[in-house]
């Protein structure tokens, strides 16, 4: 059964005719970061620019993934401890969540956070998820905001899930002699094509990759938390993606690299096939940016996977009292072939100095990084 295209047609074709001359401007190549920057965000057009459901737990009604927050509301109720914590050494009321999504993150919180939360900030791009995060959060509209940019100082807990690994990434393949960057250009039907230019860059750690191996580099990640430590005057930001630390992701045994795609909760491998259509994705390098971080003077306040972070934030305790079903749906956050191990959350801290965030204090792996 062939997947939903998704988008108008004429959306589409606006979408490719929009890379093709970026290419042709380009002088016939286009590095991958630019092209999946395109296909992603490129205005009104973009998988994410586009009116679209994209989050959701099944596919009939229209979405390509689910995130935690959609998965069990009690993913937001277990985050609430740590990030009610935090607030508390930071001296704050403040929230500030970077690609809100479908704002279901925003609502957990602010149901179980009440009044201790007084400012909730949205740094979102994309129009669209504007209107269905307003739609969500409307009782909480004199608290909740929408930021277009970066906020000039921030004081108090910062939230990312899932928006790391939405982030462009630099791709670099090996022919067994040489390294080179993987871009795009056109073939001779002028089709998307893959296409490499030598290149000065390389991995962080060679493990001896085989001939033909391609990987990523994370440098809109990175510059992103630069950035963060730039704005970040004192309190915490808490990383939540799916990745490895630096030793795990350049691998050779992962010698085809991360990069995914998904539409209609199935995965695919080719991203120079329906652009627009569906999510481009890699696994984070957390000890890229965890690095990033200590260098523009952030400390490294934890690193853990996913299911024992939310466990030292109490969700054993939450799961005793939710039903079956609610039980089912959370044990996914927690499983390890679910989102429990492949997941991570990192947290970065300024002014907090003895700060010990309760999430982390069982199986806090940041020595790993």
């Amino acid at each position: 059964m062939p997947l939903p295209e998704g988008g108008a047609p004429g959306d589409r074709a606006m979408l490719a005719a929009r890379i093709r001359a970026a290419i042709a401007l380009a002088g016939g190549w286009l590095p991958f970061d630019r092209f999946m920057a395109m296909a992603l965000y490129e205005p009104g057009l973009g998988y994410y620019a586009r009116d679209a459901v994209r989050f959701g737990r099944f596919p009939a009604g229209g979405s390509d993934f689910v995130t935690a927050p959609e998965l069990s509301p009690l993913f937001g109720r277990a985050l609430a401890v740590q990030v009610e914590q935090a607030l508390a050494a930071a001296g704050s009321s403040t929230v500030v969540e970077f690609g809100a999504g479908s704002g279901a993150l925003a609502a957990q919180l602010l149901t179980t956070l009440g009044e201790r939360v007084q400012r909730y900030a949205i740094v979102e791009l994309s129009g669209t998820l504007r209107q269905q995060q307003a739609g969500l959060l409307e009782r909480w509209a004199g608290r909740v905001e929408w930021l277009d940019r970066w906020p000039e100082h921030i004081e108090g807990v910062v939230l990312g899930n899932e928006v790391l690994d939405a982030m462009p990434v630099q791709l670099l393949a090996w022919d067994g002699q040489r390294w080179a960057e993987r871009g795009v250009g056109l073939d001779a039907e002028g089709r998307f094509a893959w296409s490499d230019r030598d290149s000065p860059l390389r991995p962080p750690r060679d493990p001896g990759f085989a001939p033909g191996a391609v990987t990523e580099l994370h440098t809109h990640a990175v510059a992103f938390v630069r950035t963060l430590a730039e704005r970040l005057q004192r309190g915490v930001a808490f990383l939540v993606d799916y990745g490895f630390p630096e030793h795990e992701y350049y691998h050779r045994q992962r010698h085809a690299g991360t990069l995914m795609c998904h539409r209609a909760h199935v995965a695919d491998i080719d991203p120079l096939d329906s652009v627009g259509c569906k999510d481009i994705t890699a696994h984070v390098d957390f000890s890229a940016i965890a690095l990033a971080a200590q260098d523009a003077g952030l400390q490294v306040a934890g690193y853990t996977s996913q299911a024992r972070f939310l466990l030292g934030c109490g969700l054993a305790s939450l799961l005793a009292g939710a039903d079956a079903a609610g039980r089912a749906d959370a044990h996914k956050l927690l499983a390890e072939h679910e989102m429990g191990e492949l997941f991570k959350v990192l947290a970065l801290a300024r002014g907090l100095p003895g700060f010990d965030p309760v999430g982390f204090r069982d199986g806090d792996r940041s020595h790993t990084l």
